[in-house]
């Protein structure tokens, strides 16, 4: 990307992209395989499901909240 002025700005930009680059786990098979294929939509290189997520990592927060209670209101 690249942004010019402001050590903030910068800092913040790294941090986000080091989360975007890195390798998640598949909520399919489990497996750390997990790479950004466009905006918000990340694919799986073992077992080749595609699925939509966050712009910067495949699970957003609210996402997560909201299986959690998902998953509490099953029992």
């Amino acid at each position: 990307m690249g942004s010019r002025y402001g050590v903030t700005i910068r800092k913040r930009e790294a941090k986000v992209l080091k989360v975007q680059r890195a390798k998640h786990s598949c909520p399919v098979c489990g497996k750390k395989n997990v790479k950004r294929k466009g905006n918000a939509l990340w694919i799986c290189k073992s077992c080749g499901s595609e699925f939509a997520g966050g712009a910067y990592s495949p699970e957003t927060a609210i996402g997560e909240t909201s299986r959690k209670f998902l998953e509490g209101t099953k029992s």
